[in-house]
């Protein structure tokens, strides 16, 4: 068999039960170090509470002295209708979903059902369209002409709170970052100049500082120049998660998406994974669907997302950001 003809469809549930779900919940969710919202009611808003303070009082008498309620912000998340769309030759296509099928365990190869090769190929356009969302929720740019410009992401409300100095940012001097110690004095720097609501939530686990992949390498060969069995045994082994006094440190990954943007190349992220959010739609738009057929004239298998997605950063005061110019 050299081509796969079986045209596939998913919508309503099948869409977000075979398809979404698996990518944007559980283990996938938490990969991705950002608070996820999946299907969420269109509009989106996320409700933001601000408890009251000092809210104990003594006990002299009878009345209410309750005062003023709990502040409650709104804030909208805009959605952009998105489409993705893959083309492969129907003989390499099907040479790449036959590998995904045969790492299957238990695989008949000789006997292939369709379950199995829908599988394969739904895995197979799945891993694409989760790495593009991850890389569109950081870098995204809806004023850019081409590139990563659907919808935009959390480096662009940074920047523009950065701009307008709503919260701490710096730039990181070269020189500063020509030790390895440097990127321990970096994480230092912003954490002591970060909002103290950043420093009270610490114990609650959800700081992280989002790092670009040279910092995190950086970082790495400081903790190999420590002393000790440990620290051998790590340069050896690696570290499935690097940490700075228990906070993680995520490497972003972005080093070959970043160029061509009018990004820094080298940035630091210090704030509450709650902060960030990504928020997906399958459910709210007529036409939503992901689509896999074979066009027997150009003798190429297709694939097609339709959905909606967007992110936003909910409160720019809870960052704190350092990056080095290019």
């Amino acid at each position: 068999m050299n081509y796969i003809e079986q045209a596939k469809q998913y919508s309503g549930t099948e869409l977000e039960n075979i398809f979404f779900r698996p990518m944007l919940t559980g283990n996938s969710a938490r990969e991705l170090g950002v608070r996820v919202l999946y299907n969420m009611p269109q509009p989106t808003y996320v409700q933001l509470w601000d408890g009251a303070r000092n809210l104990l009082q003594k006990y002299t008498a009878a009345g209410w002295t309750g005062g003023t309620a709990a502040t409650r912000t709104e804030k909208a998340i805009q959605l952009s209708r998105v489409k993705a769309e893959m083309g492969f030759s129907a003989a390499d296509y099907f040479a790449m979903v036959y590998e995904k099928v045969a790492s299957l365990v238990n695989a008949h190869m000789d006997d292939l059902t369709g379950t199995e090769l829908e599988a394969a190929e739904t895995e197979l356009f799945r891993q694409s369209l989760a790495e593009n969302i991850r890389v569109t929720m950081w870098i995204g740019d809806t004023s850019a002409s081409s590139g990563y410009n659907t919808f935009n992401g959390f480096l662009k409300f940074i920047k523009r709170g950065a701009d307008s100095e709503d919260f701490y940012n710096t730039v990181i001097q070269a020189d500063s970052l020509s030790g390895s110690d440097g990127i321990v004095a970096l994480f230092d720097k912003l954490w002591e100049n970060a909002d103290p609501r950043i420093h009270d939530s610490r114990s609650q686990g959800q700081l992280a500082y989002f790092v670009t992949s040279d910092l995190y390498r950086l970082y790495e060969k400081y903790l190999d120049s420590k002393g000790g069995d440990q620290a051998y045994v790590d340069a050896q082994n690696g570290r499935p998660q690097l940490a700075y006094h228990g906070i993680p440190v995520i490497d972003l990954q972005l080093g070959s998406y970043l160029s061509g943007t009018s990004y820094p190349p080298t940035f630091c992220i210090l704030t509450d994974r709650r902060n960030l959010v990504l928020a997906v739609n399958t459910a709210d738009m007529p036409g939503n669907e992901v689509r896999m057929w074979y066009n027997p004239d150009e003798m190429e298998n297709r694939q097609r997302a339709v959905f909606m997605a967007g992110c936003e950063l909910l409160d720019p005061k809870l960052i704190a950001y350092a990056y080095k110019t290019a």
